[in-house]
């Protein structure tokens, strides 16, 4: 399998490309960002936002994100719906499509209304596209967020994940278990077409 990883530099996205990079079955990589991943594997081809060639691929990580802290619904919508339609769009509808969404999607707010209307028009445009709403992401290799607050939230929570995980354990999922369920949805292993923690953290559970 070939994959296109948008977002390889993200907490989340350097979690799916280590994963990708472990996978026997995955052949190849491109990872399409702003910033270099600081990874160095044969499988891994790297490209800028001027990528167009897409063909090829058979599965695409969409791991890009932005917080809609301090933003008005119009430019949230534009760096949330609109970049990731402007990119979907070019792509081959047969392909598998992950989009890494957030819990509460769907919900009042205006975050949650706009990654809504995004779920509903890849879901629309790609048949095996899987939505990938996770909560709370727990670190296991050292990856870290690019947002700030983000990472002085995780200096300040990580201690307390494995007892919320204990308390809550549909909430918490490991960067590993994230990893390996996107890769096993992506094959075609989902049992949905819009996957909770819950669901990602059974999916991505470890085999023998």
């Amino acid at each position: 399998m070939k994959v296109i990883l948008f977002g390889a530099s993200g907490m989340v996205g350097q979690a799916v490309l280590r994963e990708c990079l472990r996978d026997d079955g995955i052949e190849g990589v491109l990872s399409i960002g702003r910033s270099k991943t600081g990874a160095v594997h044969p499988k891994l081809q790297e490209a800028g936002l001027d990528t167009t060639d897409l063909r090829g691929y058979d599965a695409c990580f969409f791991c890009l994100g932005v917080s809609s802290a301090g933003m008005g619904e119009a430019e949230y919508t534009r760096l949330t719906y609109d970049l990731t339609l402007s990119w979907a769009g070019p792509m081959d509808p047969s392909m598998a499509f992950l989009y890494v969404s957030g819990a509460g999607t769907g919900g009042k707010a205006m975050w949650a209304q706009v990654k809504k209307r995004t779920e509903d028009a890849l879901l629309a445009r790609f048949p095996r596209a899987v939505m990938i709403r996770l909560a709370m992401l727990w670190p296991k290799h050292r990856e870290r967020s690019k947002t700030r607050w983000t990472r002085v939230s995780y200096v300040v929570f990580r201690p307390l994940l494995p007892l919320l995980r204990a308390i809550a354990p549909g909430m918490v999922i490991t960067t590993e278990e994230l990893g390996r369920a996107m890769i096993r949805a992506a094959r075609g292993g989902a049992p949905k077409r819009v996957l909770e923690s819950r669901d990602l953290r059974e999916l991505g559970r470890a085999t023998v």
